[in-house]
């Protein structure tokens, strides 16, 4: 079964999710975070259940909480395993989603 391996920025941006609700209601704080951490046991047994994304190297997997979901977004490594790059609640505004995309964007 393949570890799943996080990036510093999902881990910023699970501490960062975690801050915003423990702020409001530390019990969903905690459930906010089992749930994550059960979209990642998921990618343990089955990497590949995540839907594709147009770049087609990385996937996402969406974890349901509240009135919307927690994405997880990752990419598989050379050896299989998923690598989380992203994590983020649906209803929060993104612009561009990652950091990767937004150089995409830009012209050049």
């Amino acid at each position: 079964m393949p570890q799943v391996i996080w990036l510093p920025e999902a881990l910023a941006d699970i501490e960062r999710l975690h801050g915003f609700l423990s702020e409001k209601n530390a019990n969903a704080a905690s459930n906010a975070m089992r749930c994550i951490q059960a979209a990642a046991r998921q990618l343990e047994t089955f990497p590949e259940i995540g839907r594709p994304i147009a770049d087609r190297l990385r996937r996402e997997i969406f974890a349901s909480f509240g009135a919307g979901a927690y994405v997880l977004r990752y990419r598989l490594d050379e050896q299989g395993r998923p690598v989380v790059v992203r994590v983020w609640h649906t209803r929060e505004l993104r612009d561009p989603p990652d950091p990767a995309l937004r150089s995409m964007q830009e012209p050049g």
